[in-house]
């Protein structure tokens, strides 16, 4: 388990984008040490894998509720997916991408350097937004008919998780892979550090750009 931990965590922070000396980001952001850093990433792994085994777990619950014959079997279906929805969407939802902030505001990724973690910022957001406005009330209307004993076939309970589903798998995917690049402002920094890290190099490009002209 150490084992996956620590290849986990090379994979998402690699040490090398740890800024070192004093603590901070040229934004001025403090950077998290190495323990917070650990227990944050962590328990961002944790939600982030609940979350997406809730999802898979409502779609279910959803594809059995729009397929049975049976009420009684509808209205059980309908009626876990609202106890799923009460405890477990919106605290699973906000702890990813409050968790994942942190990771990104507190390391070196930052939040608006890399194009994949931005992607990756909107799509959690979106995500939570349609879960906490558009998922939840639906689940709560089909448990109101269930209860009321008209439990109605719903296919939006059907399609609402087949969509996060495949939002979080996405999202997994690029999270491993960081495709695309840095942002305009990730390669304003990259150049900045690197003019800062070889004044000397800097110092001589500006002089035979000089003689040029």
């Amino acid at each position: 388990m150490r084992v996956v931990l620590k290849a986990a965590y090379a994979r998402i922070l690699p040490p090398s984008d740890v800024p070192r000396g004093t603590g901070r980001d040229r934004g001025g952001m403090q950077q998290l040490n190495r323990p917070v850093r650990r227990a944050v990433l962590v328990l961002h792994l944790a939600v982030s894998v609940s979350w997406l085994g809730l999802t898979l777990g409502l779609l279910a619950l959803g594809i059995t509720g729009y397929t049975t014959g049976s009420p009684e079997m509808a209205t059980v279906a309908y009626r876990a997916m609202k106890i799923f929805g009460d405890w477990l969407v919106l605290p699973l939802a906000l702890a990813s991408l409050v968790s994942g902030l942190v990771l990104s505001l507190g390391t070196a990724w930052g939040l608006a350097r890399h194009r994949w973690v931005v992607a990756k910022f909107w799509l959690t957001l979106i995500t939570v937004l349609l879960s906490a406005f558009s998922l939840r009330p639906g689940i709560n209307q089909a448990a109101a008919e269930a209860a009321a004993g008209t439990p109605a076939p719903d296919i939006s309970l059907v399609v609402a998780p087949s969509v996060a589903t495949a939002t979080y798998l996405f999202i997994t995917a690029i999270s491993v892979l960081k495709p695309w690049g840095l942002t305009a402002h990730g390669s304003r920094l990259r150049e900045a550090t690197s003019a800062e890290a070889h004044p000397g190099r800097a110092r001589r490009s500006g002089i035979r750009g000089a003689g040029v002209g």
